[in-house]
């Protein structure tokens, strides 16, 4: 065989996957023979659990940790968001439309403008709104405290498979064109949303508050005891059919991923994002905002 025709076959092997630079998949690990990058990173080394009931991390049990724990604001979650049979009939809908490749063993569905972040730019051609399946998702979230305005210009749909390895690093949502709440939708299985920190600087950590309602965080005493940022991951359990609200600290500090391991059947994310003040009213680019709303609130779209 040919250099050519080598370098050919291989080309048409590894579309079967659609990573790129150092981010791998199953499918692409055993045909080129690597590892995959979380083994050749070291792993964060205290593992807190979120509570919903209080807002706090938690030390894991059995940990150098346990019993103490710190504040994690700007996480909600909401269970049972949809029913079974809307669950069904939404990724029924979703499967209806291609799936395209993507990163680390997903596969994606877009429903937004086009956009280029490292330049700042957009194209509207082509956005024709969110998928009509998503009218009645939308007008439900605003009936929840905190969600009362959120409105959507864009709809993210990501599968996950454990036969492809399926996974997402760790990452912050671009805070140009997107604004402060990440709503998703998660579908088909339960999963863990792993938040952690790179950056310098400790976290104070107290006497782990009663797992009450998160009113009941006062009865914490003074902190005792520090732990490196870098060292910590966050764990947030996020069961089927719930809905996961990233903001504040949680949305612009913290970075969110879902590790392989993680993902232990077919799972379907729908992540909705809103405009970032320079596209609200008053911001610089309010007309060009405005635009992109009315496109989406057609409930029109269809995969770009």
């Amino acid at each position: 065989m040919t250099a050519v025709a080598a370098a050919g076959e291989a080309s048409e092997v590894f579309q079967e996957c659609g990573c790129k630079g150092i981010r791998t998949c199953l499918i692409c690990e055993r045909q080129r023979h690597v590892d995959p990058p979380w083994q050749l990173f070291p792993q964060k080394t205290h593992r807190f659990l979120y509570c919903v009931n209080t807002g706090w991390a938690m030390g894991a049990e059995d940990s150098d940790f346990e019993g103490w724990a710190f504040p994690f604001p700007g996480v909600t979650l909401i269970e049972d968001f949809v029913t079974w049979e809307e669950e069904a009939e939404m990724v029924r809908l979703m499967d209806c439309d291609p799936w395209k490749l993507s990163q680390s063993g997903r596969r994606k569905q877009d429903y937004g403008p086009r956009v280029n972040f490292r330049k700042q730019k957009l194209k509207v051609a082509g956005f024709q709104g969110l998928p009509s399946f998503s009218r009645e998702v939308v007008q439900r979230m605003g009936l929840y405290p905190g969600l009362e305005d959120f409105q959507p210009v864009e709809q993210c749909n990501l599968d996950y498979s454990p036969e492809r390895g399926s996974a997402i690093d760790p990452h912050l949502d671009d805070a140009w064109l997107w604004g402060e709440r990440l709503v998703s939708l998660n579908l088909l299985s339960p999963t863990v949303m792993s938040m952690s920190r790179e950056g310098p600087g400790s976290l104070l950590l107290s006497s782990a508050p009663p797992a009450g309602p998160k009113d009941s965080t006062d009865t914490a005493i003074a902190p005792h005891q520090s732990v490196l940022c870098q060292h910590v991951e966050v764990a947030i359990s996020v069961p089927r059919r719930s809905l996961l609200v990233l903001a504040g600290a949680a949305r612009h500090q913290w970075t969110h991923a879902i590790h392989r391991r993680h993902i232990t059947a077919r799972r379907v994310c729908a992540t909705f994002r809103e405009l970032s003040a320079e596209f609200q009213p008053g911001g610089r680019q309010q007309d060009l905002g405005c635009e992109l709303l009315q496109i989406s609130c057609s409930f029109q779209g269809r995969p770009v």
